[in-house]
C-alpha cells in the first residue's frame, strides 16, 4: 500500500487540475453581482468533501455568503483538529496590469498565475487534498478533522463570528489549523505565531454644496482637500509616533525575547530596499524594521481622493474629500476602542469650516499563539520533514481576526501554517503560488496530522 505522501506524487497533476477549476471561478466577495460565482466556488468545495465520504458535508447559508462545514471524527481519544479557510477573492482590478487573465490559471516559471492562487483558494486546497491522500492510502483518518471553509474573508467575515458563536458545539475542536500566512522566505518553512488587529476607517470631509471655481473661491472658501491632508499630517509625527491620544495606553512592549527573535530571523534589509525599490526605509523610532512590520502597531492611508482626477487641468475647489485609513494593532489594543479614540482625535482638530464624518468599517483583535503549544510543535516538525530545514517562527504584520475570535469563542490556538510568500502579490495583479509549494503543503499537512497524536501524549 503507498504511502499518503506516495500517493500526492501519483495524483499531483490531477490536484493540480482540480484547483485550476477552482481558481477559474470569480468568487469576488467584494461585488454583488457575483453570487453566483460564490455559490459556485462553496459547491466546488462541497463536491471535493463529499467524494471523500466524510461523516458530514453541509453548506450552511448566512445572510450573506455560503459557509462549507465537513467533519470526519473517527476517534473518542484524539485531537479535533479545525481547518478554516476561504474561497472568496479580492477583485482583479486593475486588469490591464495582469500579464495573464485573472482567471484562467497560468504557469510561468513554476508558480501558478490567478486571483485566489495563494490567498486563499491554493493554500486552504492543500489541506482537502491531505485529508484525501489520507483516507486513500491509510483507509482512515489519525486525527479528527472539521472544516468551516466561509466565503466573507475579502469583506471582513460579517457573518462568520455569529456562525461560530451559534454553532460552539458542532466546531469544537482542540486547535484551528489555517494556512493563509506567508512563509518567511523562499524554501524557508516558518509558523507564523503572531498576528496583528485591525482598526479600518474612513473620512469624510465636506465644504460648500458643489464643486467651486478655485479662481473664484479660492481664498474665501475652506478646501475639503486641504483639510484632509491636514488631518492626516496630525496623525503621524516626524518619528513616525501615532499621535491619537491613548493610542498607545493598552500596547504590550515587545520582550527582549520578542526582539531577539525578530534579530535571529535571517533578513537583508537591502535587498528589502532594493526589491521594493526604495532607498530608505521608514517608521516608527527605535525599533528595526521587522518589528515596525509586525510586532508595533501603526497607521497608514490606504486611499486618499479628492477633487479633479482625470487628464489636464481644472481649477476646481473640491465640494469633499476622502481617505480610507487602515491601523495594525497588536496586544492588548482593542479595535472598538481604537476606533473610537481615532474617531474623537479627527473631530477635534477638524475646523468648523467643514463638516467631518468619520466612519468605522471592520476590525479585528490581535493575536499570539503559544510556542509551547503541542499543535505548534506538531506542525514544525510536519514542515522540517518536508521541506528538510529548520523552521523558523515569526510574527506577521498582516490581521486574520478570525484567529482572536476562534480563540475568544472556542477557547483555543490557533497553527498558522503558511505555505505561500510575500512575494506572491496578493490583493494585487500577478498573484501568483508556487507549484512547488503547493505539493509540498498537502504534504506537510497530511505529514501534520500523522504527527500530531504522538504530540498529545
Amino acid at each position: 500500500m503507498s504511502t499518503p505522501q506516495d500517493y500526492i506524487d501519483e495524483h499531483k497533476d490531477h490536484f493540480l487540475e482540480e484547483l485550476f477549476d477552482l481558481l477559474r471561478i470569480p468568487s469576488i466577495s467584494t461585488d454583488s453581482t457575483k453570487k453566483e460565482d460564490i455559490k459556485s466556488a462553496a459547491g466546488f468545495l462541497a463536491d471535493q468533501l463529499k467524494k471523500m465520504e466524510l461523516d458530514t458535508v453541509k453548506v450552511f447559508e448566512t445572510p450573506g455568503n455560503p459557509i462549507v462545514f465537513a467533519e470526519h471524527a473517527p476517534h473518542e481519544d484524539q485531537p479535533t483538529v479545525l481547518v478554516y479557510g476561504h474561497y472568496d477573492v479580492q477583485p482583479p482590478d486593475p486588469e490591464e496590469l495582469w500579464d495573464t487573465p485573472p482567471f484562467e490559471p497560468t504557469i510561468k516559471d513554476g508558480l501558478i498565475y490567478a486571483r485566489g492562487a495563494s490567498d486563499d483558494k491554493g493554500q486552504a486546497f492543500t489541506h482537502v487534498k491531505a485529508v484525501e491522500s489520507l483516507l486513500k492510502t491509510k483507509g482512515e483518518l489519525p486525527v479528527n478533522v472539521k472544516f468551516i471553509l466561509e466565503g466573507e474573508e475579502e469583506i471582513g467575515s460579517p457573518n462568520l463570528v455569529p456562525f461560530i458563536e451559534e454553532h460552539k458545539d458542532m466546531l469544537a475542536c482542540d486547535m484551528v489549523l489555517i494556512s493563509d500566512t506567508a512563509m518567511f522566505a523562499e524554501d524557508q518553512p516558518s509558523i507564523t505565531y503572531g498576528l496583528r488587529g485591525l482598526a479600518y476607517m474612513e473620512m469624510e470631509v465636506v465644504g460648500p454644496n458643489r464643486d467651486l471655481h478655485s479662481g473664484v473661491y479660492g481664498g474665501a472658501v475652506e478646501n475639503p482637500a486641504n483639510v484632509l491632508c491636514e488631518i492626516i499630517a496630525k496623525l503621524k509625527d516626524e518619528d513616525g509616533v501615532i499621535q491619537i491620544p491613548g493610542f498607545y495606553d493598552k500596547v504590550v512592549p515587545l520582550t527582549e525575547a520578542d526582539r531577539e527573535a525578530f534579530a535571529a530571523l535571517p533578513f537583508d534589509e537591502e535587498e528589502y530596499k532594493e526589491t521594493l525599490d526604495i532607498k530608505a526605509v521608514h517608521g516608527e523610532k527605535g525599533y528595526s524594521t521587522l518589528e515596525r512590520a509586525a510586532g508595533r502597531p501603526t497607521l497608514d492611508v490606504n486611499g486618499l481622493w479628492g477633487g479633479y482626477q482625470g487628464e489636464g487641468a481644472k481649477t476646481v475647489l473640491p465640494s469633499k474629500a476622502n481617505a480610507k485609513v487602515s491601523m495594525r494593532l497588536v496586544p492588548d489594543q482593542d479595535p472598538k476602542e481604537i476606533a473610537k479614540l481615532f474617531k474623537d482625535y479627527v473631530l477635534s482638530i477638524a475646523p468648523d469650516t467643514v463638516t467631518v464624518k468619520v466612519t468605522e468599517h471592520h476590525g479585528g483583535y490581535a493575536a499570539v499563539t503559544d510556542l509551547e503549544f503541542y499543535g505548534l510543535k506538531a506542525g514544525a516538525k510536519a514542515f522540517e520533514e518536508v521541506y528538510e530545514k529548520e523552521v523558523l517562527f515569526s510574527r506577521e504584520g498582516g490581521s486574520i481576526p478570525i484567529v482572536a475570535d476562534f480563540k475568544r469563542v472556542l477557547g483555543v490556538e490557533s497553527i498558522l501554517m503558511g505555505f505561500g510568500l510575500t512575494s506572491n502579490a496578493i490583493h494585487s495583479p500577478n498573484e501568483n503560488f508556487s507549484v512547488k509549494d503547493f505539493y509540498r503543503g498537502i504534504k506537510t499537512s497530511a505529514r501534520f496530522f500523522e504527527l500530531l497524536p504522538d504530540f498529545a501524549e
